[in-house]
This record gives structure tokens, C-alpha cells and sequence, in this order.
């Protein structure tokens, strides 16, 4: 099923409810569950005891429930960190809405080493095999991902590329800059031009691609019943290690524990540092298209900074 494709399709919740579990099976209750900005959440309460959760948007967004059943059924593949399975996916046409059904995380007491334990799993993910993700048919390409997904709301291009440097320029940064272009003056559109022509004097190639998160902050990771870290609403795709590292840094790191077990499997480059702006630019250009001005400061501060 992580070829792309998807098995059915279901009409209504219900339908998924019951081909999960049974015909006799009823939805009793749901619980509206909230932090996220995007979807309406739910936890979904059976008559035969179990608990799922559910995720509804319009119609029209079914592609990005879509893209995140990709995402997870590729992050779960690697067997390396804990990532919620996907039970159904579908479009109730009637009711007006799409939707997504996964398993129901409780939550539990962390374990005593968890941010210990996190680092390592994540590095695991990270050194685990991933060219399967890459959908192309040239033997060079080793980035991008099965299809385009989204950040947050956003599209996110993820065709396949052979270089890092070149799909990092491509599908992340200048999607983003021309999106965003109405904010910025003369000035600093060419200083964007000069970023993305001398990119690869910023940048590395790494030794190897990774199966990215790609949207790695805290608000996107849980303790799960097991009391480790499980990590969910996933931008999958296959890049720069790097950039997951990045992402949970910059709306308040992780503890130093996470890190220096992280790079106990996989070694940081000392480099990362003179790299990291450079993986929050895209993020924070994103927020911008996303938010407003509000982040065009931070923006605007990481441009200054790698060029003059």
C-alpha cells in the first residue's frame, strides 16, 4: 500500500467504523480533541469499547489526508519510532466533508530516559533505507518522495531530484520565495536570487538520504502508551537528516539529551550550526505565507545573514 495507492476509499465514517471492526459496530460519541489549526479532531468512541482517532476537513482537502496516510505508512515502514498506524481513509460526499482514521494514542508516563531515547530512534529513522520513497525511475535520484505533500496548509513539491542541494533549492526554498514575493522589495529579491545561485556554497551533500518527519517540533510529538516518543502530522519526504534536526530547534529546542544521544548513532557535522538558518529559512518562509508579516523579520534576519 506504500506504492501510492490506496485500497478503498470509504463512503462515511460509519462504513470505515465497520469494516474495522464490524458490522454491528456504532460510533456511541465524539470527543473534540484541539490543538491543531488545520483539521477538526476527534476521538471517536465505539460500542465495542475501542477508540479511534479521526481527523475531518472539506471535501476539497482529501488530498491532504492523502498525502499524510503516505507519510505515515513510510514512517512506520522503517520500524524505528513510534508512529500512529492508519486504519482508514475517506470522503463522505453527503455530510460534505473528507476524513482520516487513525489509531487512538493515550498516552502515558515517560519513560525515565525518554529524550534519550527519542535521539536514538530518530537517528535509527534516519540511517534506516529509504530509496523506496523516491518515486522515479533514474538509479541517481535519491531525493523526494512518492508524491507532493503540504506544509501545514501549503504545498510542498517533492519531485525527484539526484542532488540535495538542487531539490533543496528547487522543492523548498524557491516555491516559498515566490509565494512570498509580495512582501519583499527590490533589494531583497535579489538578495534570494544571490541565496538560490550560490547555494551549494551554504549547503552540503550528504553522505546519505534520510526518511525525513519534516515537520519536527514538539507540538507534532507525543509520550505514547509505551512511554517513548511517538511522532505524528508528518511533511514526509527523503533529504538532509539536517533538516528534522533543525526543525526541533526552532520553536524551542529539544533537551541536550536528545542531541547528544541523536549523535550517538548518527554523527552531528560540526557544520550543522553554520547550516541550520538555512533549513529554518524554508520553515519560517512557509509561516509567512501562512501567517502574514508577523514572520517576515525572522525571515528577512536569516537572508541578512549569509548574504551581505
Amino acid at each position: 500500500m506504500i506504492n501510492g495507492n490506496i485500497e478503498k476509499i470509504y463512503c462515511s465514517l460509519e462504513d470505515a467504523v465497520k469494516d474495522l471492526f464490524g458490522q454491528n459496530v456504532k460510533i456511541m460519541k465524539r470527543d473534540c480533541i484541539y490543538g491543531g489549526s488545520i483539521n477538526n479532531s476527534y476521538g471517536i468512541y465505539l460500542s465495542n469499547g475501542e477508540k479511534v482517532f479521526a481527523k475531518t476537513n472539506a471535501v476539497k482537502k482529501f488530498k491532504m489526508f492523502f498525502a499524510e496516510f503516505l507519510g505515515l505508512k513510510a514512517l512506520r515502514t522503517s520500524e524505528k519510532i513510534g508512529v500512529p498506524k492508519v486504519l482508514r481513509i475517506g470522503i463522505d460526499k453527503k455530510k460534505g466533508f473528507s476524513f482520516l482514521l487513525l489509531e487512538y494514542i493515550e498516552g502515558a508516563s515517560c519513560e525515565k530516559n525518554y529524550w534519550e531515547i527519542f535521539g536514538h530512534q530518530l537517528a535509527q529513522l534516519h540511517k534506516s533505507e529509504c530509496l523506496q520513497f523516491v518515486k522515479s525511475v533514474k538509479d541517481n535520484v535519491k531525493y523526494g518522495f512518492l508524491e507532493d505533500n503540504f506544509i501545514g496548509s501549503n504545498p510542498q513539491k517533492n519531485l525527484p531530484k539526484a542532488g540535495w542541494v538542487e531539490f533543496y533549492r528547487e522543492c523548498r526554498l524557491l516555491p516559498q520565495i515566490k509565494r512570498a514575493e509580495v512582501y519583499f522589495d527590490t533589494k531583497i529579491r535579489k538578495k534570494f536570487t544571490y541565496l538560490l545561485e550560490h547555494l551549494d556554497s551554504y549547503l552540503r551533500e550528504p553522505e546519505f538520504p534520510s526518511l525525513l518527519h519534516g515537520d519536527l517540533w514538539s507540538g507534532n510529538v507525543l509520550c505514547g502508551n509505551d512511554g517513548k516518543a511517538w511522532i505524528f502530522d508528518p511533511a514526509v519526504y527523503v533529504g538532509d537528516f539536517e533538516t528534522d534536526l533543525a526543525m526541533t530547534q526552532l520553536f524551542g529546542r529539544f533537551p541536550a539529551e536528545f542531541y547528544a544521544a541523536y549523535n550517538e548513532i548518527n554523527p552531528i557535522d560540526e557544520g550543522y550550526l553554520e547550516r541550520k538558518d538555512l533549513y529554518h529559512l524554508y520553515q519560517l518562509l512557509n509561516h509567512l505565507n501562512l501567517f502574514g508579516r508577523t514572520y517576515l523579520g525572522s525571515v528577512i534576519e536569516i537572508l541578512n545573514k549569509y548574504v551581505l
